[in-house]
């Protein structure tokens, strides 16, 4: 690995660290850089999860006590289609060609930048027609399960964007309050990460000079971004993740 791109890589991870303990969309800056560096993409891609997967995990624990007794009582299903759904796509990303996945790459960013776009509308909108729902019913948990499998199987695949999947699909359950929903959003992001991440690793698909320097770089970003986090309104940085990723899927468009 080059100084250069090393030094680029680390500061990637850093800011992609930052914006994800902000407002989230660190993926377009950390995986676009791997690609920047020569890397292929679906290298990049299982390199990009190792790299970021840790600051989700504690990302978790910070949210911990906001899994109520309710919230406890629906993970047991979601887990496990989270398990396979994750593990479904990191196997389908590895038998996708590259040149195809390559060609995937453009429409991928720009649908998870839409995704970021739309999310507080898509929130609001669901929440509104969701007040009369009650939470943990067996009809929701089961189809809040099925809609789970397939959201990790994205998550396996690429990710970008799925966390706001995930809020649209607690708002379907009927479960209201957003600090159980974004902690119910980091774990099951973390557990379908990790089961994609150990399938990478066993096809060894991840590159770990720069996996192991970006992780670094984006556990420094995270601190500093929610230590910083008072002082910037979330507002501006999501205006700027979606700069990057309205750019970044230009650029692959183009390239």
């Amino acid at each position: 690995m080059a100084v250069h791109h090393a030094l680029f890589l680390f500061v990637a991870a850093l800011i992609g660290g930052a914006l994800n303990s902000v407002a989230g969309g660190g993926g377009f800056i950390a995986f676009p850089a791997l690609i920047f560096t020569g890397m292929p993409p679906i290298n990049a891609n299982a390199t990009n999860t190792a790299a970021l997967w840790p600051g989700t995990v504690a990302s978790t624990g910070a949210y911990r006590r906001a899994l109520d007794g309710e919230a406890r009582r629906l993970m047991a299903p979601l887990i496990a289609t989270g398990l396979a759904g994750g593990l479904l796509g990191a196997i389908v990303l590895l038998k996708t060609p590259p040149q195809t996945f390559m060609r995937l790459v453009p429409w991928l960013l720009l649908s998870a930048t839409l995704l970021f776009v739309l999310s507080g509308r898509i929130t609001r909108w669901m929440r509104e027609r969701t007040e009369h729902l009650q939470s943990g019913t067996r009809i929701g948990v089961l189809g809040a399960a099925l809609l789970q499998l397939l959201i990790a199987v994205y998550i396996g695949y690429f990710g970008a964007g799925a966390g706001i999947l995930m809020l649209a699909m607690f708002a379907l359950m009927g479960i209201k309050n957003i600090h159980t929903m974004n902690g119910l959003k980091t774990l099951l992001a973390s557990i379908c990460n990790g089961v994609a991440l150990l399938t990478f690793i066993v096809a060894r698909a991840v590159i770990w000079p720069q996996a192991a320097l970006m992780i670094v770089g984006a556990a420094i970003g995270g601190y500093g971004g929610a230590y910083y986090a008072q002082k910037i309104a979330p507002e501006r940085v999501r205006q700027l993740v979606i700069v990057i990723g309205f750019g970044m899927s230009a650029y692959f468009f183009v390239r």
